[in-house]
């Protein structure tokens, strides 16, 4: 689509540095937002991929990326690193959000990026917030321009990427994970802002506790942004005293932050990771972890009855036969819990899952089974034996005359103990293992004991 006039001034004007909207008049710009890095030095935290030699630095100052993916927690710094390569780069920075923007917008950012690169030679970064919420159809539109280098793409979101944005944009992106932002580098924001003539506090007489500092830092759960909001609501609602001095403790940091945020995503990666991690205690037979991990879960307001669901499948996948108990109690507290509800339903599953973790541990029945399926998947299909059929196949063969011995099945309870030799299964085939944790020691000595009666040919019974 050719560009009028209007966007051809518009176009060629004089372009300033980027910098957010809400930071044009600071008295009403929250804190967060004024105290946003502006070069990669500022950066606090993310040392993974930030600190000196790793590659994000390395492509941010040497100004050699074509597309990146940032992608982690709110608040974490996402939109701030994506600010550092616009302060830093020489390129032209346009912002979309995938929430309120549409095609027509992405269509007329590339139209004005072409005509600027064609020109002026002059490259466009193209930062689009929020890239999970665009559609299918809203990320395909970017991918040829990408791919012709007609704009230089940066993302943000907090879904997975390689689950939520499209492969082939995922393919032409360098993706970076930013991680919840650690107590101590928090402290070091608020201290900032504290100080800072410009943006923040220094031009105020403010003054906070060693304790309230810590208590906002470990309340804010890793998110930048609620860490400064909570220090700017704190100094805004709080009078001076006599000296004329903003004096912030404890009480009123307990006030400004009053309940810790939960990083947990519902549907995405927190939720996964999180049950994992609950699974893996369990197996890992540490209780302590494993309560931890259920009560994160039931704080950030996870389903109980998946939580439930996730119980009986590990008593049958890690329990197994070393404690059949397992089973039962795992079912027993699903049970109670749909009895109860919250807030009282949370003690079964605790009870649940404590058991679970402190019992022995065995696989062996699942463990068999998939090696079982994966021959019937892929081998060769296995006949039932003519002992084992139907009643009905042995009575057209005797009235057929047949007097094959293979069709004798012998009657397990007609025997002593309820137990005769005689094969179940064709080629010998073995499955189940037994350990020799918990109760399953038993069931490994009665293997045995049965093993040894196979040197017996067994007889009908009264012959």
């Amino acid at each position: 689509m050719p560009l009028t006039m209007c966007q051809m001034d518009e176009l060629f004007a004089e372009q300033p540095k980027p910098q957010p909207e809400e930071e044009t008049a600071s008295s009403v710009t929250p804190l967060a937002a004024r105290m946003r890095p502006r070069s990669v030095s500022e950066v606090v935290g993310q040392e993974h991929i930030i600190s000196e030699g790793k590659l994000l630095q390395r492509a941010i100052e040497s100004d050699c990326f074509t597309s990146l993916i940032f992608y982690g927690p709110p608040g974490t710094g996402k939109t701030t690193l994506a600010s550092v390569v616009a302060e830093t780069s020489k390129c032209r920075f346009e912002k979309l959000n995938g929430v309120e923007s549409n095609v027509s917008e992405i269509r007329d950012k590339i139209a004005q990026a072409r005509t600027l690169l064609s020109l002026r030679n002059q490259h466009t970064i193209l930062f689009i917030d929020e890239i999970h919420r665009f559609n299918k159809a809203q990320q395909d539109v970017l991918l040829p321009h990408i791919e012709r280098g007609t704009v230089r793409f940066i993302g943000a979101t907090t879904h997975n990427p390689y689950y939520y944005i499209n492969s082939p944009l995922v393919s032409r992106s360098q993706i970076f994970q930013l991680e919840p932002i650690q107590p101590q580098h928090l402290i070091t924001l608020l201290k900032r802002a504290i100080n800072d003539p410009e943006n923040g506090y220094g031009k105020d007489q403010v003054e906070v506790t060693v304790e309230a500092l810590t208590h906002l830092a470990t309340k804010s759960d890793g998110d930048a942004r609620k860490a400064l909001t909570s220090l700017e609501l704190a100094v805004r609602t709080t009078r001076a005293n006599d000296k004329g001095v903003i004096f912030i403790d404890l009480a009123v940091a307990e006030e400004s932050i009053q309940q810790k945020a939960i990083v947990y995503d519902g549907k995405g990666d927190q939720h996964y990771d999180t049950i994992s991690a609950f699974i893996k205690s369990i197996r890992g037979s540490d209780p302590d972890a494993a309560l931890y991990w259920l009560a994160k879960m039931l704080a950030a307001g996870e389903d109980p009855r998946f939580i439930a669901r996730r119980l009986v499948i590990s008593a049958s996948e890690d329990i197994g036969l070393a404690d059949s108990n397992g089973l039962r109690v795992a079912l027993s507290a699903q049970q109670a819990f749909e009895s109860l509800g919250m807030p009282e339903g949370r003690i079964p599953l605790a009870h649940a899952t404590v058991y679970l973790a402190t019992a022995p541990k065995s696989n062996s029945a699942y463990a068999g089974l998939n090696q079982a399926m994966k021959d019937v998947q892929e081998g060769v299909t296995l006949e039932v034996p003519k002992h084992l059929r139907t009643p009905t196949r042995k009575k057209i063969a005797e009235q057929n005359g047949s007097s094959d011995a293979s069709l004798a099945y012998f009657y397990a309870h007609d025997y002593e103990g309820g137990y005769v030799p005689q094969s179940y299964l064709p080629e010998g085939k073995h499955y189940y293992h037994p350990t020799e944790n918990g109760m399953e020691k038993r069931i490994t000595e009665r293997l045995e004991f049965w093993k040894s009666q196979h040197s017996t040919t067994p007889k009908e019974k009264g012959s």
